[in-house]
Order: C-alpha cells, then structure tokens, then sequence
C-alpha cells in the first residue's frame, strides 16, 4: 500500500474486545505512519483510539446505515460507497460468517479488504490478541507488539471532584491512589462483595493510601453498599465517567484491582500494575498480556479467591504507603 494512502478499521464489540485490538490498531499505525488511519466503530469506546494518538479519526457505527450491507444484494447507503470506496485497505473485525459485508462492500470500493475474527476462541488457546494480529500478515506486518499499549493525558482526579464528576472531598492530593473496580460486565466475574468491603478495609487500616473506586451504570447498587460509610478524604468514586476521562484519571494511580473486565483491561494498557481477581474465562485467551497484570484464580470459582491473596498481591505496589 502507498504510504501516503487511506486506512480503515472496523471494530465493534465491548470495551475489551476494543482494548485486545489495540495491537493490531498500533501495528498499522507504525507500519504506515503516513497514511490516514480511521476507526469505525463505537464512539464511546473507539475514541480511546482516537485519544491516545492511534487513529485519526473516529466515525461511528450506525446499525440502520449499514443494514443494507448484510443482505445479499441489500440496497447500500449512498454516504457509506462513497466512505468505503475512498479507502485503500479496510481492516474489518465484524462479525461475518458467510462474507456478505464483504461482498457488497466489493460493490462499491476497490480497497484490500481483510475479513479479521469478529473475537477470539477459548479452543484455540491463543491470546486474542495474537487472533486480533495474525490478519495483517496480508499486509507483511509481521512480529508486531502484541501487548495493548495506551497513553492518555493525565487528568487531575481532584479537577473531576471540583467539576462534580467524581464524588471525593476535594482539595487533597489523590495522585497515587489505588483504583478499585468491583464489578464486571457478569455478575458471575465478580469477586463476593462481602470480600471486596474487606479488602477496603485493609487499604484503609494498613496504608496511607487513598482508594479511587469506579463503576458502570449497572454496577451503582454494589458501588453505593461499599462506599457508604467511607472517609471522604480517603476514597473517592467515579461512575459511569466517559471512557476517556477515566483513562486519564487512572493514570495518576499506581495500582489497580478488578475483574476480568473491559475496565480491567484498560488499566492494563494504559501500564498500571493490575492484580486481576479471575472468573471462569481462559486465561490464555483473554487476560491482560502484560507482564504488569497478576492473575488471582482458584479451582473452586471467584467465590473461593481469600482476600490474603489479593492483599498480598496488591501489597507489592504498596510499599510507600503501609502504615507502620
């Protein structure tokens, strides 16, 4: 491909689907620095792409405009031909069994198209990461790094308490804070909320430390149980916060505990040390890569992880802030 030509990528899926394929984003981005790299994909999601200088461009994905592209034949949105046919290479990560996306994105551009696993199998054994990269052999991007790698300007978590956007006492120093996420996209990825309040309890009778705990929507009622209670200058909560900002706010934490979760995966690309309390998913496929990401898991299921081990895990990142 010229070096100076038009790069799209398409990816759906959740936010650590999104995250394992930051890989293969940062492989095109380096073997052709020159082109003109754009993501279709979830804005709220992709823009991570966007703000970490991976991409040029993020355009969402709009399931009524691209309808017409999964039927056989269907009839194609006018603004879409134009959009694709302007690409050289099109790199699609969306779900597509039968090649019908593909054939009629053939109807109307002449670009490379490189049909990608929409997600990676457990039977496989292989890191998804590597399933995510393996497609741009096409392209003779071989060997690329294959661990999600992230940099997000820094955000003052005490300039969101000051907006209203994350609930903590304002006006203290909350740099290197620990970030605790206790919930995941599955109730059956979550650690005991009963062992969650215990390991609170330790960061906040053993250390100095103040604790940044974030959560989704669909997490509030169990961020509500184990913040109530909590001293507002020692931790302080983020829901529900643009992906984005909440990217930058971790940065300034040193450490970071959580489920086998998009958020998990995010803490790990963007290089904070991670102990990752894991469920029943296979590691080989889908834990963070990075050697900064300690696994907890037990035979007998999440429920059965003891909060010495996380505590141990977690206390190697502590050494500056345990109390005597």
């Amino acid at each position: 491909m010229n070096q100076q030509g038009r790069i799209l990528v398409i990816r759906g899926g959740a936010i650590g689907d999104f995250i394992l394929t930051l890989p293969a984003i940062a492989a095109l981005r380096n073997a052709f620095p020159a082109a003109r790299l754009e993501l279709l994909g979830y804005p709220h999601i992709a823009s991570l792409a966007q703000a970490g200088g991976l991409v040029d461009c993020v355009k969402p994905i709009e399931a009524r405009a691209l309808a017409g592209f999964f039927a056989e034949g269907g009839m194609l949105s006018e603004e879409l031909r134009r959009y694709f046919a302007s690409f050289d290479v099109i790199v699609s990560y969306l779900y597509d069994p039968d090649g019908v996306f593909r054939r009629n994105v053939g109807r109307c551009s002449t670009a490379h198209f490189i049909q990608c696993p929409h997600r990676a199998t457990d039977t496989d054994r292989v890191h998804a990461t590597i399933t995510y990269l393996k497609p741009l052999e096409q392209l003779a991007i071989f060997d690329p790094d294959p661990i999600p790698r992230l940099t997000i300007p820094k955000m003052e978590i005490d300039s969101l308490i000051q907006l209203g956007k994350v609930k903590g006492q304002p006006g203290l120093e909350w740099r290197n804070s620990v970030a605790l996420h206790p919930g995941s996209g599955s109730e059956r990825k979550n650690w005991p909320e009963h062992k969650w309040r215990d390991l609170i309890t330790h960061l906040l009778e053993k250390t100095t430390t103040r604790l940044l705990i974030v959560g989704g929507e669909a997490e509030f009622d169990r961020l509500d149980r184990l913040t109530k209670g909590l001293p507002a200058n020692r931790a302080a909560s983020a829901r529900s916060l643009p992906l984005v900002e909440l990217a930058a706010i971790l940065q300034n934490t040193k450490a970071f505990v959580g489920h086998d979760s998009g958020i998990t995966h995010l803490a790990s690309a963007l290089g904070l040390p991670c102990v990752v309390i894991w469920a029943d998913s296979n590691p080989d496929v889908w834990r963070p890569p990075a050697p900064n990401a300690t696994i907890i898991h037990e035979k007998a299921g999440i429920h059965a992880v003891p909060v010495d081990r996380v505590w141990t895990a977690l206390l190697q990142y502590l050494d500056n802030g345990v109390s005597n």
